[in-house]
Formats: structure tokens, sequence, C-alpha cells
């Protein structure tokens, strides 16, 4: 197992981490630290899901393909000699049944992440946002997959590449416009959110989620910290019909904000 967290760590650049989810009472997230194996065998041991993903600020580097069959990986991640394609992460969920990472050397929208789902013949119930992947070594602890011995399947790692990353072409209409306007905003002048020099109205795209992208990545590079560039959104925007309900409007501003501190970290 120590070899597996060690492999699993080069490939998300030691970004990553685990959960436990239990059916009937939710998920929990884990560290990546290899102390914490005892405790995950244990919890897998008594029925829970061991589950893996990279953290938030790199998520939009990794896409993963769920419930695949081994013809469908060898037609979208194996070249035509039977090599693997680059960046990928293969793991065996359960019998016949696959999961595959892929590390892109850019960074992906969730708009072309669902593109690209749908491409590779993805899970349909299966959406981008905030996806986990089944951690290898671990039980699949699902019922189904019991044996009439009362076991379960063991989770495989089957191939993983750490060294080269996948080159995923960019799909424009999933992108935000003004793309390059949003990644070159205004010089770095410091100050609180309702600094006369910058303001939510400064970054107006015509669209509200637009708006909110491109302030947040000026908020970003003057080095604002997350908890006051959610401040700054929340004060500014007055129309939130789209996003109605607490959890609905925090997670929208929580995944607004990760993507344009990702952004301006990498840029």
């Amino acid at each position: 197992m120590n070899s597996i967290f060690k492999k699993l760590s080069r490939y998300f650049c030691a970004k990553w981490q685990l959960a436990v989810l239990d059916l009937n009472t939710g998920r929990w997230i884990i560290s990546s630290a290899v102390k914490n194996i005892p405790y995950l065998k244990a919890e897998n041991g008594n029925g829970r899901h061991i589950l893996i993903q990279p953290i938030s600020a790199s998520s939009p580097y990794y896409l993963m393909i769920d419930d695949l069959s081994i013809q469908t990986i060898q037609y979208h991640h194996k070249n035509h000699d039977g090599t693997w394609k680059p960046g990928r992460m293969v793991v065996e969920t359960s019998p016949d049944n696959y999961q595959v990472w892929i590390h892109s050397n850019r960074f992906l929208f969730i708009a072309e992440k669902r593109y690209w789902l749908k491409k590779l013949c993805n899970d349909p119930g299966a959406d981008p946002n905030n996806r986990w992947g089944r951690c290898p070594g671990f039980r699949n602890r699902k019922e189904k997959h019991k044996d009439s011995k009362g076991g379960y399947p063991l989770a495989k790692l089957i191939w993983v590449d750490w060294k080269n990353k996948a080159l995923i072409p960019q799909v424009k209409s999933c992108c935000p416009d003004n793309t390059a306007l949003l990644l070159s905003p205004k010089p770095l002048e410091g100050g609180v959110c309702l600094d006369k020099h910058i303001s939510r109205s400064d970054y107006d795209k015509g669209d509200e989620s637009k708006t909110d992208f491109a302030y947040a990545i000026a908020l970003a590079r003057r080095n604002y910290s997350k908890q006051l560039i959610r401040t700054c959104l929340v004060q500014e925007r007055t129309n939130w019909e789209n996003h109605t309900g607490c959890n609905r409007k925090t997670a929208y501003i929580n995944r607004t904000i990760e993507y344009a501190v990702a952004i301006v970290q990498n840029s």
C-alpha cells in the first residue's frame, strides 16, 4: 500500500486527498499521509468506500472518466501499438470495469470536461464537478460486487504515468469569452474590495458569471485571500436569480474562486 500511495502522490504532484464514504452518513476527507493507511484499511473493512481526488486547486488539470470497459480503454487511451497514451492513470475498480484519470497539460473548464467526458464514453450520470475516483489498493464495497463467499473485489492500479501530461485540444465553445483579457486584468494595486480603483463593475462582461470570473481573477492577482474574494463577490453582485438557495450559491462562489486562483497560480 505504501508503494501505491507513493505512485499516487507522484501522479497528483503531491496535491491529492482521500475520502471515506459511508452510504448512510456521508463522506469525510482524509489527508494522503501514509500514516492514515491503517485507519483507511479499517474503515474499508467496515464496509466503507475509500476515494481519491486531486485537491481543488489542481482539479482543473485532471479529468476522470468512469465506468469504462477494456474495449473502450483500448480505443481511447492506447496507441495503435498498444502503448498507453500520456498522462493516464488506470484503475480497475471491479472485474472488467475501469476508471481512467487524465493529467492535462493545461487548465480545463468544467464545460470542457463535460464535452470530453461525453466524447470518451463516460458514465452519463457522472458529472466532473468535484469528482472522486476509487482508490486502488482498497476493496470495492458495493453490494452488487459481493461474491458467493462474502468477499469484495480489490481496486487495482493497472497503469500510471506521472512523467507526462496529455495534450488536450481546447474546446473554444466551452471556454469563457475574452479569456485573454481575463488573464491580463489591471496591474496589481492592493487595497480592499471597496477600493475606488477596482470594483466588480470594472469587469462587466454582459454576463453575471463571466463578470464574477473576471473580477475574481483580478482580485486574486492582487493577492486577495479567498475569503476576501468571496466577500467582494457577495457584496457587489446583486442578481442571484440563477443561484437560488444557500447551498447552490455557496457552491457556485467556491467554484468560481477556486478556478480563478488556479489560473493566477499557474499563469
